[in-house]
């Protein structure tokens, strides 16, 4: 199936897939995926666990290359050439615990020499903590732990916004505050492309809801955001 949404040809690419493969060994986690990400849009990718969510998202981050297929972000065929523009939450946090927010930002924020980013207090702000919290994020609750995580790969202020699973293992509530700030992020004109399992969660940000199955896209479907 080629994914394709009409809105693509329209407005400029942020980023492409054509007929993109990625073979671990004999396993094939995607076949022939072709899809075009349109700027200041949000997707949602949805499907079973092993259906390459996430080894779309690691591809579009530049941290796989594809096995078949080329990937464009921005243009470049190698999206590592635009590592700067790109920002990508995994499911580890990639914090260190014995630290507070703070101060992990502070270290992280030094990883950009020369570059011009958010400070931590106002990355902190912007995902609704308190920077002046001196609590360290081992004793963080998991939904505190995932908007810190989020103020790192928002230090650098990046393009694309690329989340795997950032609703996870949070409450309700906390999920549904995520869901708020990232509506506000989409109205930047920012792209965001993340991965769940809670559909019904990000549905009201969502411009396009692409379905994986078995590494295949399933469907392509306009979103609520999109109506």
């Amino acid at each position: 199936m080629n994914a394709q949404p009409p809105e693509a040809a329209d407005r400029t690419l942020c980023a492409r897939l054509d007929r993109v493969s990625r073979l671990f060994g004999a396993f094939a986690a995607l076949r022939q995926v072709s899809v075009d990400f349109a700027r200041g849009r949000c997707y949602v990718l949805v499907g079973e666990n092993g259906a390459g969510k996430s080894t779309l998202l690691r591809i579009l981050a530049g941290l796989l290359r594809p096995s078949a297929g080329a990937a464009r972000v921005f243009g470049a065929l190698d999206p590592q050439a635009e590592r700067a523009r790109i920002g990508y939450m995994s499911h580890a946090p990639m914090l260190y615990d014995e630290l507070t927010a703070e101060e992990n930002l502070l270290y992280f924020a030094s990883l950009y020499p020369g570059r011009a980013c958010l400070t931590p207090s106002e990355a902190l702000r912007q995902v609704g903590l308190d920077p002046d919290l001196k609590r360290i994020l081992g004793q963080y609750s998991q939904g505190m732990r995932q908007r810190a995580s989020l103020a790192r790969v928002l230090l650098p202020v990046p393009e694309l916004l690329l989340l795997d699973e950032p609703f996870s293992n949070m409450d309700q509530e906390s999920a549904r505050q995520m869901v708020a700030m990232l509506a506000n992020f989409r109205h930047s004109d920012r792209t965001i492309v993340l991965t769940t399992h809670q559909r019904e969660l990000a549905a009201p940000i969502a411009d396009w809801v692409l379905t994986l199955h078995a590494g295949r896209v399933a469907s392509f479907e306009p979103g609520k955001a999109a109506r």
